[in-house]
């Protein structure tokens, strides 16, 4: 193959050639000389900037440069020049900057640089390619997705409003960009928006839209325009903001949640591409605003009574901890209000009218109360309201205006109801040095005035405090207790009827104080159930039992099945279920090794909540009891409905099982309903041969007593599991057979 070489002269290349090669090309080029004016400005140029060669040539390249780095920009150059050092020639790199018709222009530029002729003068040459468009949208997309994985984070919802203000003001310099939320009052909250000068946030906070401006936003979102800029245009352009773009967003329901604006500082008129901006940005800000407003929905229900709005229990502890922990003389007063035979406000009207009452009563205790005062909803009908800087007399004063305004009739769905509180009131610091103290003094003395005088108030001064004082004394010494595992569990064997073999054992808190000596459970667990501390001690006994069940099997002592007694408060929390999963798993137990004892007051409450944590603790596999069968209000509906595998017949039907026949005949009943129901029977406090002879006879599956073991620790059991069981005549019969 030949080849052809053609010499090249100065006809072939010349600078009139390169010249016109450059002229034409498709990006723009700029040449500036030794002195930074531009000697070379194409086509493509003249179109990105909209300024014809006239116009620029001979000026220097700084009227091309964004006005935010004009002043500096010849001190780069020549640093480049004396140097050789530069972090931009040689490189590409994107830049905006302004056009002729105050449009920003996003375009990607790239610098050369060279001698040139005899005097060997440096020139510089930039290619600048337009990829405004193109350039936007990704940037668009990019801050999407940061503002997406910010939200799937835990990052707080300001902090992403400000992350999506932030990246909104890059596209245009000079800008301030605010996203406000429409409240359901019809005021802007502005979520972010820290350059926005103080007034004029002000001014947009304090208006409220009309239906008109509702309507108008619904129809056109660009309207948001006219609401938060055309009716303070003379504002804002007194403190600097010279225009302004705007897009009302819309929820998914439809509503309007809110509206960004963008404000630019600059004084000349920008083209319209930032509206394009904010049309963009406007679908990921309303995933904001639905998030914050989830996250505030989720807050209420944490913090506020969902029927009255007032604060619940944990915020009102919370209030009261900070009002104490305030340097200082504090000083304040606190009353619990107990609504008056509420009960037969229920039973006569229902009970949505009954919440429909509680709403009534709490509408009126806001007019009484002053903007100042903390009012909580600590129970079904208990109300509290803490009054700051108040001393007894004080709130004496106050709550006898409470009283006489309760005697004025209530409406309530078309009845003229009357209604009254028994009020307890507490001060701090003479009542206690924390909010448990006072709450409990101020219940005491509610307590007073209802047993005295319905409708009165008492004083925690005018009563004997030593039972509360004796309550806090063990509440402490509980808490204490617990964080240093002082409590531990002994264990009641229970056994099957027919063959004397274990059945499984129930495992019972106990608690010997190094001090206090040892506090019997009727006494310690009351105190946990008042406290709140019922859900550490079922959570602490759980885990215990499933810990010493696999600790018996390494010493080859084998126990099939261990109870634990749980308080109707643990099945309000979503947490039971899972904890008790991972508590076998972690122990490596078969869930019917463990069977969780229930009271009536849970089968009595019958919630959607509490029902579905017994649903999921069967599904599990783990057994369900109910303990203390037949004392309460059991109804045999109720019964039916949940998915119980044991009844526990209480000690008080087998006191007088062998001579009453009344007790004989609903322990028979109760048997007869376990047996067909397909739940095992187990009796409690059988104590004699003949108590178990009965039994025996009647089919009752399992007997629980001190006939064969009092309750003892887990060493103590597991040495009498290993000897021989005692058997009965039945026994004896069965082994014949």
């Amino acid at each position: 193959m030949s080849k052809e070489i053609f010499p090249v002269t100065t006809e072939n290349v010349n600078s009139d050639i390169c010249m016109d090669m450059l002229e034409q090309a498709r990006d723009g080029v700029i040449i500036i000389d030794e002195r930074n004016c531009i000697v070379f400005f194409n086509r493509a140029a003249q179109e990105l900037w909209g300024y014809t060669q006239a116009e620029v040539m001979g000026r220097n390249v700084k009227c091309l440069v964004p006005m935010a780095y004009r002043a500096e920009h010849d001190s780069f150059i020549a640093h480049n020049r004396n140097t050789g050092i530069n972090r931009i020639v040689g490189t590409s790199r994107e830049i905006t900057f302004e056009s002729k018709s105050g449009d920003y222009v996003s375009a990607e530029m790239s610098i050369s640089t060279a001698l040139i002729g005899p005097d060997r003068k440096r020139y510089y040459m930039a290619f600048m390619k337009g990829v405004t468009e193109e350039s936007h949208r990704k940037k668009l997309l990019d801050l999407q997705n940061t503002v997406f994985r910010s939200l799937s984070g835990d990052m707080l919802i300001q902090d992403v409003a400000d992350l999506v203000c932030q990246g909104v003001e890059e596209f245009v310099p000079n800008s301030v960009a605010v996203l406000m939320l429409l409240t359901a009052d019809r005021t802007l909250q502005i979520l972010s928006g820290a350059g926005l000068p103080r007034r004029f946030a002000t001014a947009l906070e304090n208006m409220t839209l009309t239906d008109a401006d509702i309507t108008a936003l619904a129809n056109d979102l660009d309207e948001a325009s006219s609401v938060v800029w055309e009716s303070y245009r003379s504002l804002g352009i007194s403190l600097g903001l010279n225009e302004c773009w705007a897009s009302a967003i819309r929820a998914p329901n439809g509503r309007i949640a809110g509206i960004l604006a963008l404000y630019s500082r600059n004084k000349h008129e920008v083209a319209e591409w930032p509206r394009k901006i904010v049309a963009g940005a406007v679908p990921f800000c309303g995933v904001v605003i639905e998030q914050y407003e989830a996250r505030q929905h989720i807050s209420q229900l944490a913090n506020y009574d969902p029927l009255t709005g007032f604060l619940n229990r944990s915020s009102l502890h919370r209030m009261l901890r900070s009002m104490i922990s305030q340097p200082g003389d504090n000083y304040f007063a606190v009353l619990l209000l107990d609504l008056d035979r509420f009960r037969d406000i229920n039973d006569a009207l229902g009970h949505i009218q009954g919440d429909t009452f509680l709403k009534v009563i709490a509408e009126r205790l806001k007019t009484l109360c002053r903007s100042n005062y903390i009012v909580s909803r600590s129970g079904g009908d208990d109300f509290v309201i803490v009054i700051p800087n108040a001393t007894q007399d004080m709130a004496v004063d106050f709550t006898k205006t409470l009283i006489a305004a309760m005697q004025r009739p209530l409406d309530v769905a078309g009845n003229q109801l009357s209604a009254s509180f028994s009020i307890g009131i507490a001060t701090f610091p003479e009542n206690g040095p924390d909010g448990e103290s006072l709450i409990s003094h101020a219940e005491m003395a509610m307590r007073l005035a209802k047993k005295e005088a319905r409708g009165s108030y008492r004083l925690v001064s005018a009563i004997d405090s030593t039972e509360a004082q004796d309550r806090l004394v063990l509440s402490s010494a509980l808490r204490e207790s617990l964080s240093k595992g002082l409590l531990n569990l002994h264990y009641q064997p229970q056994i099957e009827a027919r063959t004397g073999e274990i059945y499984g054992v129930e495992a019972l808190a106990r608690w010997n104080h190094p001090t206090l000596g040892t506090i019997f459970p009727s006494r310690f667990i009351a105190v946990a159930e008042e406290t709140g501390q019922i859900e550490a001690i079922g959570r602490w006994s759980l885990e215990e039992a499933c810990r010493q069940i696999t600790r018996w099997e390494r010493e080859g002592v084998h126990i099939p099945v261990v109870s634990v007694n749980l308080s109707a408060g643990h099945f309000h929390n979503r947490s039971l279920v899972p904890m008790i999963a991972g508590l076998l798993e972690k122990y490596g137990l078969a869930p019917e090794r463990l069977t969780v004892e229930i009271t009536e007051s849970v089968m009595m409450e019958e919630s959607d909540e509490t029902m579905n944590a017994l649903s999921h603790i069967r599904k599990l596999g783990v057994g369900l009891s109910m303990d203390d069968f037949g004392t309460g209000f059991s109804s045999l509906s109720r019964l039916t409905r949940l998915p119980l595998t044991e009844i526990k017949i209480d000690r008080s039907f087998i006191m007088n099982l062998d001579h009453d026949p009344n007790a004989q005949a609903v322990t028979t009943a109760v048997i007869g309903i376990g047996n067909r129901l397909g739940m095992t029977v187990v009796t409690e406090g059988v104590e004699t041969e003949a108590q178990y002879d009965l039994l025996e006879r009647l089919h009752c599956d399992v007997l629980q007593g001190y006939l064969f073991a009092r309750p003892m620790s887990a060493t103590d059991l597991a040495a009498w599991a290993r000897q021989p069981r005692m058997l009965m005549p039945a026994m004896q019969r069965t082994d014949r057979a």
